[in-house]
């Protein structure tokens, strides 16, 4: 799973980054915890609940690592990569041999990999994570599946015409070729790919006053996002989780919050959560990791270069791949991609808390004047997302290392309560 991601999708999670992954009109906000939030609890029931339900996806992570080489090793095995290069090269053409071999392929990759989907949706749904019925999550499925078929035609096409042409550089060209489609995707992932799942609507229409303290915050961090572009996602068709964040890059800069965000937090609460995301994009955080994915992407290219190499030397023929530059090679490369992928985590999961916590001061510092006792409305945010997430407060050392790539709830809880620049006297780090 984390091969093909990398190679198919990962530009997509890259354009994507600092965003999240749909309703009724939104309801009146709730009312802040009764009690003032010092540190992050659970009642008993919701607590054994966030304690399973972080375990089983814990679980189904590693168990989809292992599953996915499994399934990468049989499709070598079986030899169906090259059955259905054969079939595509019955096309002259190579982007038409591309766009043949690629859908194909994945198609199989994510059906064979279907169950581990449907489980993970499974436990979304039995965890009160997600109300999306299955029906409406098959169709979203689909609609990802053919995005994935044009990003995987276009990619494979241009990795395999630069393997030709540059058999010993080909993984620094290709590396070359990709940080552009990673930028543009970047630009046309809210107006063009997140339509085609959630609901988007002026957020002026729905809540006036929230965009007039959105704006203050906005104004305040330096960054000219009018109010037509700002949007309310209608994420409660199907979510149950909250966000609030910026979105694109140049003009398709926008503001968006989550309906579910409105109806769960009150307007304090929201906006230190706004203020924590338009963080990523004033840090340079977007670019930060756009920066991160590019320099992975190289790495994995140039290890996927030698250990393809030295696969396809020893059982290339057994496999009846005729040699690197061959469509049916790139099962390979996705296995390499999935080891290396795998083994990078608590480095890219590490690099990931670093930027959460100096988004979370960021967003402690915007709405500082702004927020009646901001700290303690980000306490009461972080208290609200743990309780709706289901976060466990106490993620084994193991788990915090190798896959968290946030600081756990509790450490933001006391974070929140603690930081405070202001009463001591010292210049704020970032918002002066």
């Amino acid at each position: 799973m984390i091969g093909k991601l990398l190679w198919t999708v990962a530009l997509v999670a890259a354009a994507a980054y600092a965003q999240s992954q749909h309703s009724p009109a939104a309801g009146p906000p709730v009312s802040p915890p009764e009690r003032e939030v010092k540190a992050y609890t659970l009642p008993p029931d919701k607590l054994q609940k966030a304690i399973d339900y972080g375990n089983a996806r814990n679980r189904l992570h590693f168990i989809g690592v292992a599953y996915s080489i499994l399934v990468l090793a049989g499709f070598l095995t079986w030899r169906i990569a090259p059955g259905v290069r054969n079939w595509a090269e019955g096309s002259r053409r190579r982007i038409a041999q591309a766009y043949i071999f690629a859908p194909l392929l994945f198609l199989a990759l994510d059906v064979a990999n279907l169950p581990l989907s449907i489980y993970d949706q499974h436990l979304s749904r039995k965890y009160e994570q997600s109300i999306q019925g299955w029906g409406s999550w098959f169709w979203d499925w689909s609609k990802g599946e053919f995005l994935e078929f044009a990003l995987a035609g276009l990619l494979v096409w241009i990795l395999y015409g630069v393997i030709r042409r540059r058999p010993r550089l080909w993984w620094f060209y290709f590396w070359l070729a990709s940080v552009p489609i990673v930028v543009f995707l970047l630009f046309i992932t809210p107006v063009v790919i997140e339509p085609l799942f959630f609901k988007f609507e002026p957020l002026a229409e729905k809540q006036p006053s929230l965009v007039a303290e959105i704006q203050k915050v906005v104004a305040r961090g330096g960054l000219a996002i009018p109010r037509d572009r700002m949007f309310q996602m209608q994420a409660s068709e199907k979510l149950k989780s909250l966000n609030a964040y910026v979105a694109g890059i140049g003009a398709s800069k926008r503001v968006v919050v989550w309906d579910t965000t409105i109806q769960k937090m009150n307007t304090g609460q929201t906006l230190f959560v706004f203020g924590h995301e338009m963080g990523h994009y004033v840090l340079g955080h977007v670019w930060m990791g756009i920066g991160a994915t590019c320099v992975i992407l190289l790495v994995f290219l140039f290890l996927g270069y030698h250990s393809a190499h030295w696969a396809l030397g020893r059982w290339g023929g057994r496999w009846s791949i005729r040699g690197i530059e061959d469509w049916a090679s790139l099962p390979v490369l996705l296995m390499a991609v999935t080891v290396f992928g795998f083994l990078a985590e608590p480095a890219m999961s590490t690099f990931g808390r670093v930027l959460e916590h100096n988004a979370d001061i960021y967003g402690l510092e915007v709405i500082h004047g702004i927020v009646p006792n901001s700290s303690q409305a980000a306490a009461e945010a972080f208290q609200i997302l743990g309780e709706v997430g289901l976060s466990d407060p106490n993620p084994s050392a193991f788990i915090k290392f190798w896959l968290e790539d946030h600081p756990s709830i509790g450490d933001r809880v006391r974070f929140a309560g603690e930081y405070d620049p202001w009463g001591s006297g010292q210049t704020p780090k970032y918002v002066k």
